[in-house]
C-alpha cells in the first residue's frame, strides 16, 4: 500500500473524536498517518488531539488553526501541509468517522490503477451494504446531487460524502492552492477545479480519473453541525460554483 496522509479536520469534537480507533488503525495500516486540523475549536479538542498525537507521533500530528475558518478551510489547510510532506496519496475524512476507516484500505488500493487520481466515497443503499441516513437528508442529498451532477456535465453520484483521497500530483497539488470561494460545497469546487484542469489538457478527463467507491458502511452520527438552513444556502454556494467555473 502506497504512503498516504489523510487530514481529518475538527471543530469541537471533544465528545465525537474517537482516538483510539485511530490510533489502532495505525498500528494495523502504518503506512497512512493523520494529520488533524483544528479548527479553531473552544472546546477541550486541541488538548484532545495533542495528547493523541503524542502517543503515536510518528502516525499523527496536528495543525492548529488560530480560529475557526470553517471546514473548507481546514481541510485545503491540511492537504496544503500534506503535500508538503510528499506523500504518494492524499485526502480527508470527517472526524466523526460516519465512513469507518475499515473503508480506507479499499479505498487506497484503487491507486494500484496508474491512470485514477481521485477516489471518492460514495453512500450508495445496495443490497449487502449498510448505509444508514434519514430519509430527509437522503433525498435532499439526491436533489442536491442531481443538481450538482447536472452542472458539472459529471455522472457523479454522491459529491458530498466526506471521505475523499487524491495522487499527490502537481496537477492535483494546484487545485488546493487557492482558497474555496465557497463553504458548505468546497466538494463541488474541487471537481469544478479538476475538470478546469482536465480542460486545459493538464489531467485525464474525470470520466477516466476519477472512481467513486461504493461504501459498505457508513452512518450519520449524532451531533451533525449541518442544519435544514444549510441546505438553501448550499443551493446559492453551487450556483456560485456554477458562475465562476462556467
Amino acid at each position: 500500500m502506497q504512503e498516504a496522509v489523510i487530514v481529518v479536520p475538527c471543530y469541537n469534537e471533544e465528545q465525537r473524536l474517537d482516538g483510539e480507533a485511530f490510533l489502532r488503525f495505525s498500528e494495523q495500516v502504518p503506512n497512512v498517518r493523520w494529520l488533524f486540523v483544528n479548527d479553531g475549536s473552544v472546546d477541550n479538542t486541541r488538548s484532545l488531539l495533542d495528547d493523541l498525537c503524542r502517543r503515536a507521533p510518528s502516525h499523527l500530528s496536528v495543525l492548529h488553526l488560530p480560529r475557526n475558518a470553517g471546514k473548507a478551510n481546514a481541510v485545503r489547510a491540511g492537504l496544503v501541509s500534506a503535500f508538503a510532506s510528499e506523500p504518494a496519496i492524499v485526502g480527508y475524512l470527517d472526524a466523526d468517522l460516519a465512513t469507518p476507516l475499515s473503508e480506507l484500505p479499499g479505498m487506497l488500493a484503487a491507486f494500484d490503477n496508474p491512470n485514477i487520481y481521485g477516489v471518492f466515497g460514495a453512500r450508495v443503499a445496495l443490497l449487502g451494504r449498510h448505509i444508514e441516513r434519514s430519509t430527509t437528508r437522503h433525498y435532499a442529498g439526491r436533489l442536491f446531487g442531481t443538481v450538482a451532477s447536472r452542472m458539472l456535465g459529471l455522472s457523479i453520484y454522491d459529491t458530498q460524502c466526506g471521505a475523499k483521497l487524491f495522487r499527490a500530483i502537481p496537477e492535483v497539488r494546484a487545485v488546493f492552492c487557492e482558497p474555496f470561494t465557497v463553504g458548505w460545497v468546497f466538494d463541488v469546487e474541487i471537481l469544478a477545479r479538476l475538470k478546469a484542469q482536465a480542460k486545459k489538457g493538464l489531467l485525464p478527463p474525470l470520466e477516466s480519473g476519477l472512481m467513486e467507491f461504493p461504501l459498505t458502511y457508513w452512518r450519520d452520527v449524532a451531533g451533525s453541525k449541518l442544519r435544514g438552513r444549510d441546505f438553501l444556502r448550499a443551493g446559492a454556494e453551487l450556483g456560485k460554483v456554477w458562475w465562476t467555473y462556467r
